[in-house]
């Protein structure tokens, strides 16, 4: 497996593990970062496509004033490793 697509899989299992499954987030969250994971596993397109496709998703739902405070950070330091990938 690559490194760029060993980075993928820590994003994916970081969004899911600490967004997905956390129920103190609320839904619309848990189903755009469900979404994001998505777009990071189809493998039919370029990893950078992937990347930009999950930070489209996750970019809208940042500023959602109900997002919890932890959650908000999660979701900024999961943007800025996507933006790493070429």
């Amino acid at each position: 497996m690559s490194d760029v697509e060993e980075r993928i899989n820590q994003i994916i299992q970081v969004l899911r593990e600490q967004v997905v499954q956390d129920t103190a987030v609320p839904r619309n969250i848990r189903r755009a970062a469900e979404q994001a994971i998505e777009a990071l596993m189809n493998k039919e397109k370029e990893p950078a496509v992937r990347a930009a496709d999950a930070i489209a998703i996750l970019e809208e739902i940042s500023e959602d004033p109900n997002m919890p405070l932890h959650t908000r950070t999660i979701i900024w330091e999961v943007l800025g490793a996507l933006e790493q990938i070429k």
